[in-house]
């Protein structure tokens, strides 16, 4: 019985924590990315209204990734973000890669591309019983 109202009290004293750092203007921490992932690209194909970004993502880590979005970015010489396209990538497995295209608009002023990680999750390993 302790431990169920302790485990209540803690829930509500987070809960109350985080409202308190909301209300105080204090916003979410924005998600980086693990430093066991890590994205290559090239530019392929240029159209008239779009460039086509291809290149893999790597997970040198230990777990699979899933949910994995990319981020390609037109950038100017001072890197501002022009245009955009966050192509859905899947599942990254364990020390592997899995490729991607990204569309971006043709925008004037972009100078290159820049690609990151825009968000992913961790598998969740299989728990075994006997």
């Amino acid at each position: 019985m302790s431990r169920t109202v302790s485990s209540l009290v803690g829930r509500r004293v987070l809960l109350v924590s985080a409202a308190i750092a909301l209300a105080v203007g204090a916003g979410p921490i924005a998600a980086q990315a693990p430093a066991n992932l890590r994205v290559t690209h090239s530019v392929d194909k240029t159209g008239p209204t779009n460039v086509e970004v291809s290149g893999r993502v790597f997970n040198d880590g230990p777990v699979d990734v899933i949910d994995v979005y990319v981020n390609a970015a037109a950038v100017d010489g001072s890197g501002k973000v022009l245009a955009q396209g966050i192509p859905f990538v899947g599942s990254v497995p364990a020390r592997g890669s899995t490729a991607f295209k990204a569309r971006v608009p043709v925008v004037p002023g972009a100078t290159g591309y820049r690609v990151g990680i825009n968000s992913f999750r961790f598998a969740m390993g299989r728990s075994e019983s006997p």
